[in-house]
């Protein structure tokens, strides 16, 4: 059990570190700060718990044998991608323009509203794309323990995976803060919000593109 406990967790590891759209957005949200970033982070962390007892159930294996629902949350997938990316550069058009994009308020209600759409970009990234549907179903079965309730199994592995996940993707998020003097620069968090978005839409286009 330890021996395939560490196995699990370093696939975890190399899967959290292939560049991806969470991975890009869970940077350009921590720009904007610390709260924003790990809200982030839980979202879509919620959305790795939710298609990792999806695939429990086995329900996923419907979307991996049915070509016309995988295209359909292909699509849906690559145009949340475009629209997150466009907001990214129409914020840093804004930026360009003379201001920071910020209305001037911070009240507790503004930072709800915040936060609250921060988490939601998160889990609704993660659950708009049909590849991490099909990679859930396919990697955690690998680790279930032989003689082990698969069902059970599953469902602890994901909770283990989401959880390894928020600490990692957290190292993120705290490492764009420790870097805030620098980032926070008017000039250098623009061409960081030109470069997200521009890859955002990028990863999209290549989504809506792929057979």
């Amino acid at each position: 059990m330890p021996s395939t406990l560490l196995a699990f967790l370093g696939a975890c590891t190399l899967i959290a570190a292939s560049p991806g759209p969470s991975t890009v957005l869970i940077i350009k949200q921590s720009l904007r700060s610390r709260r924003s970033g790990f809200l982030t982070v839980l979202g879509n962390e919620t959305g790795v718990f939710v298609w990792g007892v999806v695939a429990a159930f086995g329900l996923t294996a419907l979307l991996a044998a049915s070509e016309v629902a995988y295209d359909v949350m292909r699509v849906v997938g690559a145009v949340v991608l475009v629209w997150f990316g466009v907001q990214a550069l129409r914020q840093a058009h804004r930026m360009k323009k003379g201001g920071d994009g910020a209305d001037g308020t911070d009240g507790r209600e503004t930072r709800e509203k915040s936060g609250w759409a921060s988490y939601r970009a998160g889990l609704l990234l993660n659950l708009a794309n049909p590849k991490a549907a099909v990679f859930a179903l396919s990697f955690l079965p690998q680790f279930v323990p032989r003689g082990a309730p698969q069902l059970p199994a599953m469902v602890g592995l994901a909770v283990l995976w989401a959880v390894y996940e928020v600490g990692y993707y957290g190292l993120y998020v705290w490492f764009v803060g420790r870097m805030k003097a620098v980032l926070s620069r008017a000039g250098v968090r623009r061409r960081l919000e030109q470069v997200s978005g521009g890859v955002l839409v990028i990863l999209g286009v290549r989504m809506a593109l792929e057979s």
